[in-house]
């Protein structure tokens, strides 16, 4: 009997101190979590801004959903052995849903891509964005292999350029900096994690390189070699007629400083001479509308590039995306 008693007895003080125990971790867990959020709402909240004209939003997670399209196109003009020559390809509209997750400035999302679900897109492309007060960019990766388009010449009447016959590798990225960061937000345009109170606009500082590598196998082959880097200048802009509208536009030009081009046709080099001005240009524009905790709206980042001269060789560039998004906060 007393053996069973103690048996009893140390049975329930062994699940005493198990209890005890997950009630401490339990307690550990919890004010861990504590801390964290503290530090990550200390970080979110920090900021050298002037709150007349830019704030955080009040609560601490968005959740946010969002419709991307984005398209390219590539255009060649010039003169060969003394024939004018032109060109246009355009790649295949490329549509994306996403929902992404914020907490603190701490986002979690995810991206489907229905069409090529349904086999329907076979191209790659990644976008990433990183917008901050003071400084952000764009870094934007194509690999495309369903280019259409036209080519002819004086010489030659106007031929189809049917799809997996163009193949084109880009890559854009840009820079800013905003000298007037206190008061003029970029993330209140394009990521909704600051909020714009009153218009205010700012001059930036810009940075552009591009990379590319196109292919054409029809009828002649060619293959263009493409990398450049630009700086300058240019100027944004958010509105803000009432408490629960913003607009921005911003412009950022910059002049190609680096530039190395080589293009190959046939086996024949064509040589391709530094022309200034050759430019890169990024533009920017998005509509924000507040409603309590929701928001809604539109943005559009655009990269225009021209390289080369007319009178022997000039190639054009057009990037875009745009997005209509729905989001929530809480």
């Amino acid at each position: 009997m007393r053996i069973m008693k103690w048996k009893t007895v140390t049975m329930l003080c062994l699940f005493l101190w198990i209890g005890m125990a997950q009630q401490t971790y339990a307690q550990g867990v919890w004010r861990l979590i504590q801390h964290n959020d503290s530090l990550l709402t200390a970080r979110y909240r920090r900021g050298n801004i002037d709150t007349m004209y830019i704030t955080r939003p009040a609560t601490k997670f968005t959740v946010k959903g969002r419709l991307n399209v984005s398209g390219a196109k590539l255009e060649v003009e010039g003169v060969q052995m003394g024939s004018s020559l032109r060109s246009e390809m355009k790649a295949d509209y490329k549509s994306t849903l996403s929902v992404a997750v914020n907490y603190l400035g701490v986002t979690l999302g995810m991206a489907l891509n229905p069409a090529k679900l349904m086999g329907k897109y076979n191209d790659f492309e990644m976008n990433l964005n990183t917008y901050g007060n003071t400084w952000g960019f764009d870094f934007i990766y194509q690999n495309a292999h369903n280019f259409t388009g036209w080519h002819e010449s004086d010489n030659q009447p106007r031929i189809d350029l049917p799809a997996e016959m163009v193949s084109l590798k880009s890559l854009n990225i840009n820079a800013y900096y905003a000298f007037n960061h206190k008061r003029f937000s970029y993330p209140a345009a394009f990521t909704q994690s600051y909020i714009q109170r009153r218009s205010a606009g700012s001059f930036l500082l810009a940075v552009s390189g591009q990379g590319q590598k196109a292919e054409t196998k029809y009828l002649y082959e060619s293959l263009l070699k493409v990398s450049n880097i630009g700086i300058g200048a240019g100027y944004g802009y958010n509105w803000v007629p009432a408490g629960h509208w913003l607009f921005h536009l911003s412009s950022l030009p910059t002049f190609i400083i680096y530039s190395r081009t080589s293009l190959t046709v046939n086996d024949q080099r064509i040589p391709l001479d530094y022309h200034f001005p050759e430019v890169i240009i990024t533009a920017r524009g998005a509509v924000v509308r507040q409603f309590g905790s929701m928001f809604v709206g539109a943005s559009m980042v655009y990269n225009f590039t021209n390289i080369g001269d007319r009178e022997k060789l000039t190639i054009f560039n057009d990037k875009w995306r745009t997005r209509l998004f729905v989001g929530y906060r809480f």
